[in-house]
């Protein structure tokens, strides 16, 4: 099996993962003097979020250098640094490459706009005001406004899905596409494993800049401009996997590297199934089936893995529970006045069950702690998106705190100056070293179940089948070759009845909350072998 088939892979968020120099802000360096804890828990890869050169408008996805390391995070000495210590304690590294816009500050955009002529000219989104100087057209921004903004240089309006300072790249241009690949291309040559792709269904337009329709669903929240539209001709154009398939053709070149995609939006599931078509596509996507999924419940879980059925015509999943642009799934998914205890059942049970399920896996930063969302007062905001949209936007900031290592430390250890973001009021209980000392803690328990699952081809690679999603219990079996294994959860506060489909005196083989041989306790969850 590739390496990456059923892969844990733990996403780093190097603003608030370790402090090196006492800037208050994570960076490469401290990264690598950490890796001994990420490669501890027994993961497969980290997965780096941004650290490019950038003006961090939205903190390095506003791209003004694609080949260079922020000052802020360090140098390129530092990363391969970083990637040689990697690969020495058995751990891939994946980066995000974010292919659909650049910053502002880019030379690329600086350029294009200089000059209708010039040799960058066609390589963003550029188009003509309306005869009564209104934009091109209706599209709207994911952050909030207008897709378009003017600009005097060009006389022309610009297209960006996201920040003004986001300019969209022109993804149908052939120079833009080479000059993407060329950049793949050098991060392949310093070694690194694979990519996260960001955005990339809106990679591409619609050349005629035809309006998006009104979304005909009454049931969605309208916070935004964007939520009153489908956005069916801003991004997910038909020509898209073209521009994957030279991408794949690139990643072949090099042995056992991985591609993932990110995907979000109406047309998510079919965009995510078209792009891992086939061998010579993507390796894997993920969307938002939980990251945004206002309950944890057995037809959720059932509902979204249903969608991805065994078969050759079929690609592989991905899944997070957690990540940088979601609130922390203890607290999303947990009653507000749930106490510490419920919330470490919680937390056991959601750990067991993620890694239960058939595909990769993402870990985000901390998800091994438990760590709760935080409150994020409207002074300390650092998200663009939620100081736009507050208080209706809940705060991206919130699942970004920095990561506590120590809990009686200044700072829990992240930094000895003032974090870019304030730690969470519990964090410092939820400590790794506190933690660490605690044989019953989530940090354990993290460790066991990740090796159980690699000690079981079923739950790595193997099939799934749903016997049972009713209520509070999800039932599930996961099969590989003659390996049969039963994975039994009960998804609410209280006891549930044991399935009459369950063996009921068979040991369990692995078990949080107290499940097994009978009793399904609330939040509580067991694997047995059938």
């Amino acid at each position: 099996m590739p390496w990456w088939l059923g892969a844990v892979i733990y996403q780093i968020y190097p603003r608030s993962f370790a402090d090196s120099n006492g800037d208050g802000v994570g960076d490469l360096p401290g990264i690598t003097a950490r890796l001994d804890h990420v490669a501890g828990l027994g993961v497969d890869a980290i997965w780096l979020s941004p650290f490019f050169t950038s003006p961090m408008r939205d903190f390095g996805y506003d791209v003004a250098d694609y080949c260079d390391v922020d000052p802020l995070f360090g140098t390129l000495a530092d990363f391969d640094a970083l990637v040689a210590r990697a690969h020495a304690l058995g751990l891939r590294v994946i980066i995000d490459q974010v292919f659909a816009h650049t910053s502002d500050r880019h030379p690329w955009f600086m350029a294009s706009r200089a000059s209708r002529d010039g040799d960058h000219a066609g390589w963003y989104v550029w188009a003509d005001a309306k005869p009564d100087g209104s934009p091109p057209s209706n599209w709207q921004s994911v952050f909030g406004g207008p897709a378009w903004t003017w600009d005097a240089r060009r006389r022309q309006y610009y297209f960006h899905n996201f920040l003004k300072e986001q300019p969209q790249l022109n993804g149908h241009n052939p120079h833009v596409q080479q000059a993407l690949l060329d950049v793949a291309r050098f991060w392949l040559e310093r070694g690194v494993d694979g990519f996260r792709l960001d955005a990339l269904n809106f990679l591409m337009h619609d050349p005629r800049l035809r309006p998006n329709p009104p979304h005909p669903d009454p049931a969605v929240a309208r916070n935004r401009p964007f939520d009153f539209q489908r956005r069916v001709h801003n991004q997910g154009h038909r020509h898209i996997p073209r521009f994957i398939e030279r991408v794949r053709a690139l990643m072949d070149e090099y042995d056992d590297r991985f591609t993932v995609a990110e995907i979000g939006g109406d047309d998510a599931l079919r965009e995510m199934k078209l792009y891992t078509r086939g061998a010579g596509r993507l390796n894997t996507s993920y969307g938002f089936d939980f990251l945004y999924a206002p309950a944890l419940t057995p037809d959720a879980v059932a509902g979204a893995l249903g969608q991805w059925p065994d078969g050759a015509d079929t690609g592989w999943p991905s899944w997070a529970f957690e990540n940088h642009d979601a609130p922390r799934a203890v607290t999303r998914w947990l009653p507000e006045d749930a106490d510490e205890m419920a919330r470490a059942r919680f937390a056991a049970m959601k750990m067991l069950l993620l890694l239960c399920l058939r595909g990769n896996i993402f870990l985000y930063q901390g998800e091994e702690l438990g760590l709760t969302q935080v409150d994020i007062a409207f002074e300390d905001l650092q998200d663009p998106e939620a100081i736009a949209n507050w208080p209706l936007t809940l705060s991206r900031d919130g699942a970004r705190t920095p990561m506590p290592w120590q809990g009686d430390a200044l700072y829990c250890g992240f930094s000895t100056a003032r974090p870019w973001l304030p730690l969470g009021p519990d964090h410092a209980a939820l400590a790794v070293d506190a933690q660490a000392r605690d044989p019953a803690s989530l940090l354990h328990l993290t460790r066991r179940l990740l090796a159980f699952r690699k000690d079981h081809p079923a739950l790595r690679w193997g099939a799934i089948r749903f016997r049972r999603a009713a209520g509070n219990v999800l039932l599930f079996e996961r099969s590989f070759g003659e390996k049969r294994l039963l994975c039994l959860f009960n998804l609410g506060a209280e006891p549930a009845p044991w399935p009459a489909s369950a063996p009921r005196d068979a040991a369990p083989l692995t078990s949080v909350g107290g499940a097994g041989q009978g009793e399904l306790p609330g939040w509580s969850g067991c694997v047995i072998a059938i």
